[in-house]
């Protein structure tokens, strides 16, 4: 299928591994010149080259975090106004809610609200007058149903996700479009990390960790990030024009809700 977005410029943050590096590649074999970001800028430069060859598209690394101004000018001075904006951003580490201090809770805020929001303010107004755009913001599936000890990463996203429905709506006449994607259990560094601190929590093996989480994915899999980089591209597409202001629920079926 071909996503009419050949020639877009892209930016996708926290991109250098992960679902964030699914989502640019499938926008790079759609076409899409993109720029990648990640705080190692080893792991960056060769996740870029990776996708040069994968795909033949142009791959600009930018290294710095996103939730910062200084990583958001490094990455709009390399693409000053992209037509795609995927933001993402690593979330708060498995905690007790009670062990939070007020300054790991202000950061949890800025790094998976705050941040993308800064970064939707600088790009939106191009895209309006260009009549066109796609911002997809990577939140959680612990938005619809949150996880005990994932409580700031689940409020801060749930926050974002609250507050991009009213600018979703105030922008679409522009052919511009907001949407968000909510992953559950995916093959990425994330989930393998989750896995240990849980059977490290609960006195258990990984592998023992994993199948109990497997037990509650009615896919009995965990996702394949490929899988969400294409739901991500197709967001981003010319055919997705009246799809805007969603949350689209990857998890293999493990929320157990009509909606």
């Amino acid at each position: 299928m071909d996503l009419g977005i050949a020639g877009r410029k892209a930016i996708v943050c926290a991109s250098s591994k992960g679902l964030g590096r699914a989502c640019a590649q499938a926008l790079a074999a759609a076409g899409c010149e993109v720029v990648i970001n990640g705080r190692d800028a080893a792991t960056l430069e060769q996740t870029a080259e990776a996708l040069r060859k994968a795909t033949g598209a142009t791959v600009h690394a930018v290294a710095g975090d996103v939730g910062t101004v200084k990583g958001q000018a490094a990455l709009l001075a390399a693409c000053p106004q992209p037509d795609i904006l995927i933001n993402n951003n690593g979330g708060p580490p498995l905690k007790d809610f009670r062990q939070l201090s007020r300054e790991q809770m202000l950061d949890g805020v800025v790094a998976n609200m705050v941040g993308a929001i800064e970064l939707i303010q600088k790009v939106i107004n191009p895209m309006l007058e260009r009549r066109f755009g796609r911002i997809v913001n990577i939140t959680s599936g612990s938005v619809k149903m949150p996880l005990a000890g994932l409580d700031l990463s689940s409020g801060a996203r749930a926050g974002l996700t609250a507050f991009v429905a009213g600018v979703a709506r105030s922008v679409a006449d522009k052919n511009v479009t907001i949407n968000n994607l909510l992953p559950g259990a995916f093959e990425t560094d994330r989930q393998k990390s989750g896995l240990k601190k849980n059977a490290e929590m609960k006195g258990t093996t990984i592998e023992q960790a994993a199948a109990a989480r497997l037990a509650t994915i009615p896919a009995r899999r965990f996702g394949d990030p490929a899988e969400f980089g294409d739901a991500c591209a197709f967001l981003c597409s010319a055919q997705a024009g009246y799809i805007t202001g969603q949350s689209l629920l990857i998890d293999g079926g493990a929320f157990p809700g009509v909606m």
